[in-house]
């Protein structure tokens, strides 16, 4: 059945229809029924087609684009530019290849940098070091850390930065942490403390008779290197039990013996490869791995993405033994790509302010020397080492003379120099507690000189003074007293006084009093 819109004529045979134009039209002829319309054919329509637009028309709209005011984006991280529905003046234009990261200061606050494809970590923190404005550029470093696992490592210079985040879980909490690091370097200058006799195998002769240096070229040189060994603990996979076994650090690989300390061919078993792992050092292993001592350091493969199955945890008995290790596993892996991304930091270009900290000083320690002027011919260089001690004492009862006539003074302005003072410098950490003194310590370098201030837990108004001193982390206290009705503070029971933690400080920068070392470089906290 055919359904029919619209008005409609029955023509039948032998009928006919003729249109104005007098055209006779016929029409099939037969029994079939044939439909007219009524209504005449529409006037045929022009469809629209599509418009072209000229060339001027263009260059007008660009020119209106163009006129818009970019709008700068706070949330750089949250889109991508490509995709970014905020016109962003700073992005840079795709045909450059830059790359978004994030890099975090040690006040938990973040910065966003934009990056070249093979930046390396020196590249970096040289950035960051002039868009935050610090005040020095050397000793500056990238830290990777793992919060969840405890793991944290220092990038060498030479590391690209997106290489090595590309190895990240995406759905971890890894981060980039610009912060100082003093030691990363500092086997170069005092080898032996890095690398005692003890731990250098027994079979390598070029151990024994050498000076530092020598020491240091052996261990860079594949054919001569000498071998890494001694006891660690090590934790057993999926299990908390700790196991002793001895080790070996070769060129080849990381071994351990299945017989005591034994280096038989058949006793050694293959651990790791030097070119595919990385050395973490790891935080809070007590509570997390459950390990026996605080000096714990793991390796993993450099390449896979950290997961707990594929570490390979390590305990040192003592800091100078994870030392040794974590610093052998790196000139082992290196070589002398380290020793010249040690070359170049020295190159870098020192701080150009006059701060008072020896940190930003023009001139290193070793470019110092004792003078007397003592005489009407003007200054002489004292070339014997006990008559410059000698000068440095008297120069410091001086000194202590000197601030004691002042400080006794009847008109001198108490609120000249207030005992809150200490509050504003960098070394002054308030309240932390003593194993977070040493954990700051030792994130910024375990070099000697390395300090920080303090305020005591268990006694009260009393300061305590964190060194680290070969290795090792001193606390001295620092204890308030009164003399002639005026606070002062002192460490070696009022023998030396000080009007303020600032004076203290700035007195240790150039005597050593009681200290084992002066004080060198301030333990502070970057912020971004």
């Amino acid at each position: 059945m055919m359904e029919v819109a619209g008005p409609w004529t029955e023509v039948f045979e032998g009928s006919e229809r003729k249109e104005k134009s007098g055209v006779a039209e016929t029409l099939l002829g037969s029994s079939t029924l044939t439909l007219a319309p009524l209504v005449a054919d529409p006037p045929s329509v022009r469809r629209s087609q599509p418009i072209f637009i000229t060339s001027h028309r263009v260059k007008a709209v660009e020119s209106f684009s163009s006129s818009v005011p970019s709008i700068p984006n706070p949330f750089p991280e949250l889109c991508s530019p490509s995709k970014s529905p905020v016109l962003i003046g700073s992005f840079p234009p795709p045909s450059s290849e830059k790359h978004l990261i994030k890099v975090y200061g040690e006040d938990s606050y973040s910065r966003s940098v934009w990056v070249s494809r093979r930046a390396t970590a020196r590249d970096v923190c040289h950035m960051l070091v002039q868009t935050a404005h610090c005040s020095d550029q050397e000793n500056w470093a990238l830290l990777e850390l793992h919060p969840t696992l405890g793991l944290e490592r220092c990038l060498e210079d030479h590391e690209v930065v997106l290489e090595v985040q590309a190895t990240w879980s995406l759905k971890g909490d890894t981060r980039l942490i610009f912060c100082k690091n003093y030691a990363k370097y500092e086997f170069f200058r005092k080898p032996v403390l890095f690398f005692p006799e003890s731990m250098i195998s027994d079979s390598a002769d070029v151990s024994k008779g050498m000076t530092s240096s020598e020491l240091i070229q052996n261990l860079l040189r594949s054919g001569t290197c000498p071998e890494i060994q001694g006891f660690l603990h090590v934790k057993e996979p999926s299990r908390k039990a700790w196991k002793k076994v001895y080790f070996f650090l070769r060129r080849s690989g990381l071994y351990c013996s299945t017989k005591g300390s034994s280096k038989e061919p058949r006793h050694l078993q293959y651990v790791a490869d030097l070119e595919d792992l990385n050395v973490y050092t790891v935080v809070n292993s007590r509570k997390l791995y459950g390990a026996p001592a605080d000096f714990t350091f793991c390796i993993k493969p450099s390449r896979n993405p950290v997961r707990v199955q594929d570490l390979k945890i390590l305990c040192a008995e003592n800091e100078q033994t994870r030392t040794c290790w974590t610093s052998a596993f790196r000139l082992f892996k290196y070589g002398k790509q380290l020793q010249c991304n040690y070359q170049l930091s020295k190159m870098a270009p020192r701080s150009l302010e006059g701060t008072k900290l020896t940190d930003g000083k023009s001139k290193s320690e070793a470019s110092l020397v004792a003078m007397d002027f003592s005489g009407k011919a003007g200054g002489r260089v004292i070339q014997n080492p006990t008559e410059a001690q000698n000068a440095e004492r008297e120069e410091g009862q001086a000194w202590r003379r000197r601030e004691a006539l002042r400080c006794s003074l009847p008109n001198l302005n108490s609120g000249a120099r207030p005992s809150s003072i200490h509050k504003i410098q960098p070394w002054f950490h308030g309240g932390v507690s003593r194993r977070e003194a040493q954990r700051l310590i030792e994130k910024q370098g375990l070099v000697d000189g390395m300090f920080l201030i303090r305020e005591s837990q268990q006694h009260g108004q009393c300061f305590v003074l964190s060194l680290c001193y070969q290795l090792k982390t001193k606390h001295y206290l620092v204890i308030p007293c009164e003399d002639g009705g005026r606070k002062y503070f002192t460490m070696d029971d009022g023998l030396t006084l000080f009007i303020d933690l600032l004076q203290l400080v700035e007195f240790h920068q150039i005597n050593k009093g009681i200290l084992p070392v002066c004080l060198k470089h301030p333990c502070v906290c970057v912020a971004l």
